[in-house]
């Protein structure tokens, strides 16, 4: 009996201490406290087992009040960096207070410059830390804060035709149209900012940053931003820094790609990945708000997120759908019955929507209710539809490759078996009440009936806005409540027979007082 008792002790002691080993913890500097930033990573690393941990959400700021860099560098000199696996970080908070802010000139290059010097202390506390890094390209247009609503456009468009001789005599007036002030700020900003994205090459360059993203925020195929990017890209092969460095279009989902990366280095594994287009001339096009084709979005983002893309179907540990061609007939249905199909034989799918318009910037209504119909979204890796291709590219692509690394790497006793697939249900459950339900059913509605179409950027009034919040969340209830449903079979072995688990108690909010995101949270109930 003693030696039975002290044999099972053993055992228990030895998956008690595995278990402890293979959680991770990643120090997280976000770009700001919006959900794709900030919840969106946080629950996306607990697929991977993996505790995200970034500072109080109160020094991030809000919408135009910037954060406080000078109380996160401190918060971060105060973390014991031995206890962290890796650091993923964004300069542009710790610069100037977050995306927003990067848009003004409220600082200066010298202060900036002194901010980000936090990297060096990091690296030379604890040199084997990998600092995954982001700094963003300035977008075209200012962010609509209320004040320069007479101006915005015409900044826009300063912005998008200024460098080419043939618009000489539009740009002349709208130079003599723009506030000399507000023209003036927006390039200092620019030079700032692209000063910043030169000293984050400079810090890759020297080791301080293991891997860096520089994000081009929203943009188009011509602009004021091609010059910078071009040099950019220059330097990044001249300096042969191609395997540190990458360029690419999008901005808010660049956390999620970079903790991708970070588990994938972590645990050595670097998944292949077979793209498949609903339109190959799709592929070929640049979709709205960025600067280059499909195609090269979806490729960059695979090799940032520490994957690498196959030619061939055969040689892939996943499949990555990408749907692009919501305004074609019968392209949604062939599509969904195909990522039936591969599911059904064994496949491993993650799946994109995207908006090839810019006009829904949340999921195809034809292409969700046909995936919905065939109960796919419970055996899917990973998806996401929500804003740019990019935004959409770089949240179901690294969910689907860190539910990957769980499956191989992390599924190794029924405990955490369960905690992984609980936080993938939750994630995808979240991708469909978030980017379906919310950006392409209630979003419209709210905002129509609030007479604010168009509007979902702009920062409504506090009275207003939990209006707008209270009307939303009674329209997005009885939706959550019916997608629950797809959760409601046993889909995993790995549950008890008599176990089921469905999403329950939905809270909902508009974090920044605007209909452009909404914060929508809930629990996976096991009973």
């Amino acid at each position: 009996m003693k030696i039975k008792m002290t044999v099972l002790l053993t055992v228990t002691l030895f998956y008690t201490l595995c278990t402890f080993a293979q959680r991770k913890r990643v120090l997280f500097i976000p770009l700001d406290d919006r959900p794709p930033c900030l919840q969106f990573t946080e629950r996306m690393g607990k697929i991977g087992l993996t505790d995200v941990i970034s500072p109080p959400r109160g020094l991030l700021g809000k919408f135009t009040k910037p954060g406080d860099p000078d109380q996160i560098i401190e918060w971060l000199q105060n973390q014991d960096l031995t206890t962290f696996d890796a650091a993923v970080i964004s300069l542009d908070m710790i610069a100037y207070g977050g995306l927003v802010a990067s848009r003004v000139y409220q600082t200066d290059l010298r202060l900036s410059l002194s901010r980000i010097k936090i990297l060096n202390n990091i690296k030379k506390k604890a040199p084997s830390l990998p600092l995954y890094g982001q700094s963003v390209i300035m977008r075209l247009a200012p962010t609509s804060d209320g004040k320069n609503e007479a101006y915005r456009e015409k900044l826009a468009r300063w912005a998008d035709i200024s460098p080419y001789p043939e618009n000489k005599s539009e740009t002349g007036k709208l130079e003599a149209e723009i506030p000399k002030s507000a023209l003036n700020a927006y390039i200092r900003a620019r030079q700032r900012n692209l000063s910043i994205n030169w000293e984050a090459l400079k810090l890759t360059e020297r080791g301080i940053l293991d891997y860096l993203i520089l994000s081009q925020d929203d943009a188009k195929p011509r602009g004021i931003h091609i010059a910078d990017r071009n040099a950019l890209i220059s330097a990044i092969e001249q300096r042969k820094l191609s395997d540190k460095v990458i360029i690419q279009p999008g901005t808010d989902e660049i956390s999620m790609l970079l903790l991708a990366r970070a588990l994938n280095k972590a645990y050595k594994i670097s998944p292949k990945v077979f793209v498949k287009y609903s339109s190959e001339a799709s592929a070929d096009k640049a979709m709205p708000f960025e600067d280059r084709p499909l195609r090269q979005t979806v490729g960059y983002n695979i090799l940032a997120s520490g994957a690498s893309e196959v030619k061939e179907e055969s040689d892939a540990d996943l499949l990555f759908y990408v749907f692009a061609s919501r305004f074609d007939n019968g392209s949604a249905e062939s599509f969904a019955s195909d990522i039936e199909k591969q599911i059904i034989e064994g496949k491993k799918i993650i799946v994109a929507d995207i908006d090839p318009k810019g006009n829904v910037q949340g999921g195809d209504i034809t292409f969700t209710e046909d995936l919905l119909r065939r109960r796919i979204f419970p055996n899917l890796y990973g998806y996401a539809s929500w804003n740019t291709a990019g935004n959409t590219i770089g949240t179901t692509l690294p969910q689907g490759l860190i539910f990957h690394l769980a499956k191989q790497k992390l599924m190794t006793n029924p405990e955490q078996s369960l905690k992984v697939l609980l936080a993938q249900k939750w994630f995808t459950m979240h991708r469909l009440v978030d980017d379906y339900a919310f950006h392409t059913l209630v979003r419209p509605k709210a905002n129509e009936y609030f007479r604010q179409n168009n509007r979902s950027g702009f920062e409504r009034p506090e009275e207003m806005a939990r209006q707008v919040e209270k009307y939303s969340r009674e329209l997005l209830q009885p939706i959550f409540t019916t997608l629950s449903a797809i959760y409601s079979e046993k889909k995993s072995e790995i549950l008890p027979a008599n176990m089921n688990c469905i999403p329950k108690n939905m809270t909902f909010s508009l974090p920044w007082n605007r209909t452009f995101e909404a914060e929508i949270g809930f629990e996976m109930i096991c009973y």
